[in-house]
């Protein structure tokens, strides 16, 4: 009985890790050089989303690229995410990702801002 048990927790949680990723987003200039302190903000769309023994799973991410230019999530659920990077000097990102590897990594590259034209 013992083994079954232990047979079943271990395929539980090998599927609950089947479920989730690893997402490292790296945020570079259009000359290719890290953009550090920029603002990423992660939002889970859709896709395998469980919940732990009754627990709601965290869906939204806000945090600051390292001097690196890069940030790195606590796993996540697999399926849709929706990235958004804003950094002064920079145009904002935004772009949805379909995301269903065990580790990915996001290269995202900032453009300068656009001239502003007036009609007056």
């Amino acid at each position: 009985m013992r083994k079954l048990l232990f047979l079943l927790v271990c395929a539980t949680v090998t599927l609950a890790a089947a479920d989730q990723t690893n997402i490292r987003i790296v945020v570079t200039n259009a000359n290719g050089k890290p953009v550090d302190n920029a603002s990423v903000v992660v939002k889970f769309i859709s896709g395998r989303e469980k919940s732990k023994l009754g627990k709601k799973i965290h869906t939204e991410w806000d945090m600051k690229t390292s001097q690196e230019g890069s940030v790195k999530l606590p796993p996540i659920p697999q399926g849709k995410i929706l990235i958004q990077v804003i950094a002064k000097n920079y145009q904002t990102f935004g772009q949805n990702f379909d995301v269903d590897e065990e580790n990915k990594t996001i290269e995202i590259k900032l453009n300068p801002p656009q001239k502003q034209y007036s009609a007056h």
